[in-house]
């Protein structure tokens, strides 16, 4: 014991010395400039006073690359961030504006570029641009989330997003697409494999449910990249409420003209999820009998909105085509507000943020037309950060889920369910496209 003691006292002694050398190390190192000179030229030579403004009046479409959204649109977003991003003027500088914060912080979640060239086109520290980044991507969520990623509080809510669901992919009951997945990052710092997936990179969970207009309606951000879909979805809140039933998805009802057993209301989601009463996949497996290949065809059809609303996030917001290089609470913020900025956009600059041909389409016998989005995000190739999540290895399915999904399988082979182009898409397998 008074060994153990005598080692453990030396090693204390030698740690405090170590750190006495290093404060004096840092006491002699002078600091050349308080600001250099190239950051002193901010107001005259960098990005925000001179590039973004000249295209503000004069060149609208070179406005929206740079922006991503149009000018009027980019002044009400500021109204509703620069409470949270203003900063006072002291007596030793002058503080950022909110206006130069929002534009650089938005053009780097664009484009996706390097802090450091940031750092040389704005004439503002590196330091700086990390910190402006890291606060105004905390704003945007703050500012926004409460309105434009709002998920329905009421039944009757639900029920309108079902309606559209039915309406524009001929697909009942349904209340949004459900996905999820892995964005890349940095290794965090003592982290351990909590952030390690299974294929081999480091990465955040994202899940997230979209409605009809490719507009997220409920995200979950930062679960560890070892879980998948369903293990992520059962842990999170959606989940826990679903199963609890305090989402307030409204009552089972009967099929509209289909004299059947009453079907409870469900997101529909891809195979990495398990079939529960509030969750819709397909049926596994190969040479499937051909009522349960189209139902398998009719359900993709709807859950390709989630599909296209990823798509049009990573391909509008180019900070998805690397992996992010922050530390994981900033990559959070990123994330955040990259989603709600979707939301937004799309909802005040829809046809020119995702304008006729950007997202997927059909033509009359129900073939798919890839949007542009695809050849955008396949630039990249498997470089990006939004990856899918692993399959589970087995699941369980209640006898309601099941039921409710045969029931919908024989609505969809009916006469009051079916489409015209269905059979044919399914015998010549409808596949055009190689889904990413």
């Amino acid at each position: 014991m008074e060994y153990e003691e005598e080692v453990l006292l030396f090693l204390l002694l030698l740690r405090r010395r170590r750190r006495r050398c290093k404060l004096r190390e840092r006491a002699k190192r002078k600091r050349t400039c308080w600001v250099r000179n190239i950051f002193r030229k901010g107001k005259e030579q960098g990005d925000y006073n001179n590039l973004v403004r000249e295209l503000q009046p004069a060149d609208r479409e070179f406005y929206f690359r740079y922006m991503r959204m149009s000018r009027d649109t980019f002044q009400h977003l500021l109204t509703l961030v620069s409470p949270f991003i203003t900063k006072k003027d002291t007596h030793m500088r002058e503080a950022i504006g909110a206006a130069e914060r929002l534009a650089l912080t938005i053009h780097y979640l664009a484009y996706g570029d390097s802090q450091q060239s940031l750092s040389f086109g704005y004439r503002i520290s590196r330091s700086s641009v990390s910190s402006i980044i890291h606060e105004t991507c905390a704003a945007i969520w703050e500012a926004l989330n409460k309105v434009y990623l709002r998920p329905p509080q009421h039944s009757h809510e639900w029920k309108a997003i079902s309606e559209e669901f039915h309406a524009m992919w001929n697909f009942p009951h349904c209340l949004g697409a459900i996905d999820g997945k892995h964005i890349a990052i940095q290794c965090p710092l003592k982290s351990g494999s909590l952030y390690y997936n299974y294929k081999g990179f480091f990465s955040i969970v994202l899940l997230a449910v979209c409605d009809a207009n490719y507009s997220f309606t409920y995200v979950d951000i930062g679960s560890y990249s070892c879980n998948n879909d369903s293990s992520v979805l059962n842990n999170c809140e959606l989940g826990k409420a679903a199963e609890s039933g305090r989402l307030c998805f409204p009552p089972s009802e009967p099929l509209d003209g289909f004299a059947h057993s009453p079907v409870p209301y469900f997101f529909v989601g891809d195979e990495a999820f398990g079939l529960k009463p509030w969750i819709q996949r397909p049926y596994p497996g190969k040479n499937l009998p051909e009522d349960k290949r189209i139902f398998n065809y009719r359900l993709s059809r709807a859950r390709r909105t989630v599909e296209n609303s990823f798509g049009i996030l990573a391909a509008r917001w180019r900070i998805f085509h690397h992996p992010i290089q922050t530390k994981v609470e900033t990559a959070e913020n990123i994330v955040k507000a990259a989603i709600c900025l979707h939301n937004y956009v799309r909802q005040t600059n829809g046809a020119t943020y995702s304008p006729a041909g950007f997202i997927d389409s059909e033509d009359a016998t129900g073939q798919i037309k890839p949007g542009e989005w695809r050849a955008i995000v396949s630039e990249d190739g498997t470089s990006g950060a939004l990856r899918p999540l692993p399959l589970p290895r087995g699941a369980r399915y209640s006898t309601v889920a099941n039921e409710a999904r045969e029931t919908l399988r024989d609505y969809v082979n009916s006469n009051h369910g079916s489409v015209p182009w269905q059979k044919n898409v399914v015998r010549s397998r409808g596949i055009t496209y190689v889904a990413t």
